[in-house]
């Protein structure tokens, strides 16, 4: 009998698959319960602007068409935008795709990748994809280290990943710091910037790696599935010079977002109010949990995000599995590394009241006996 592993390439048996926040669907069915919150994914509470589910009903009747390989008329929109050109942009099926297409157009087996931990792992599956050697840098306080990351980088170099702001700690590179980084890094390593939360950060000391990309080899990683509230369609753009993505477009398949995914990115971008008024939810949100952690006398991360990195004082599985059993769904931190940490999505008013309630009912029932 033959061993069918052995036919796949060696590095793909180093893949741990992704394993992303619990559905609704599979809570309600596991527990036997009704009316689940899900604050485990960044979703956004508000859901899209009323444009994008007008947008996606005039839409539907098309979807016997192909999509436009080439995402014309989002891209006009973003070049617009942005104040760039068109080949400024790759559109990709969520940035997930984009940052696979990455690694497939610039690593070579023995190539090595730089990024922090705990961060976004998708970095980690892209690198260890193509057979690249991985070079993680602890987080310092949970902010990216770096002086450490430049220190790291070798003749082996060849991407860098700064998630700025950082999944799943909500912190942001400083300006100063940034400049003063990218001063040491070689003109042949490519540096991706992941904003995917970009639009949420309040912080005045924040440089997007937009405005650097004319002097040095960057790219930027944006989502429409974040504040603009489309995580199930799929959509995501990363941003460079046109040289590079020109390089990106060459690992590309054809047809890689769908026509539903392209017209709700173009209505969504259009509605920046819904933008605003979906930061804003968010702002009052966190300073609602930051007063119950405080209450409750829990440690967390200041975010620049939509999402609080929290210290639950035990085992954060046991809280999370928990949390289940309350119909509440967050992200447990030991995939992070932190086993003591869970990590929940900012909600609507009644969502977080409810997520607090929940929380210091399992932190009573968990907590050892005296």
């Amino acid at each position: 009998m033959p061993k069918f592993e052995q036919l796949g390439r060696p590095a793909i048996l180093t893949l741990n698959p992704y394993v992303p926040g619990k559905p609704i669907e599979e809570v309600e069915r596991e527990f036997q319960i009704t009316g689940v919150i899900k604050l485990a994914s960044n979703e956004n509470p508000l859901g899209p602007s009323p444009s994008v589910i007008d947008a996606l009903k005039a839409t539907a009747p098309r979807v016997f068409n192909y999509p436009d390989s080439n995402c014309y008329y989002l891209k006009m929109e973003m070049a617009s935008f942005f104040g760039l050109t068109e080949d400024h942009f790759i559109i990709g099926n969520g940035t997930d795709e984009i940052i696979k297409m990455i690694a497939e157009t610039f690593l070579n087996p023995g190539d090595e990748v730089i990024y922090a931990w705990p961060s976004f792992s998708e970095y980690v599956f892209a690198g260890k994809l193509m057979g690249a050697e991985l070079r993680p840098v602890p987080l310092d306080d949970y902010r990216h280290d770096l002086k450490k990351m430049s220190q790291c980088a070798g003749d082996k170099t060849k991407l860098i990943f700064i998630c700025n702001p950082n999944n799943p700690t909500g912190t942001v590179v400083a300006r100063e710091e940034l400049q003063e980084f990218l001063e040491t890094i070689p003109s042949d390593v490519l540096v991706v910037f992941d904003e995917a939360y970009y639009e949420y950060i309040s912080e005045a000391d924040y440089r997007s790696g937009i405005e650097l990309l004319e002097n040095k080899p960057i790219i930027v990683l944006r989502t429409f599935s974040k504040i603009y509230g489309l995580a199930g369609l799929r959509i995501g753009y990363g941003i460079a010079r046109p040289e590079i993505i020109s390089l990106i477009n060459r690992v590309r398949e054809p047809f890689n977002v769908n026509i539903m995914a392209q017209e709700a990115a173009v209505a969504a971008l259009k509605d920046q109010e819904h933008v605003r008024q979906s930061k804003e939810l968010i702002v009052e949100g966190k300073d609602y949990l930051y007063q119950e952690f405080d209450r409750l006398g829990l440690d967390y991360v200041p975010s620049q995000t939509n999402f609080v990195f929290v210290d639950v004082n035990m085992d954060a599985r046991k809280v999370f599995t928990a949390l289940l059993r309350e119909g509440v769904i967050v992200r447990s931190g030991d995939i992070f590394d932190h086993a003591n940490h869970i990590r929940v999505t900012v909600g609507t008013p009644e969502q977080n009241k409810r997520f607090i309630i929940s929380l210091e009912k399992v932190l009573k029932e968990l907590a050892p006996c005296c």
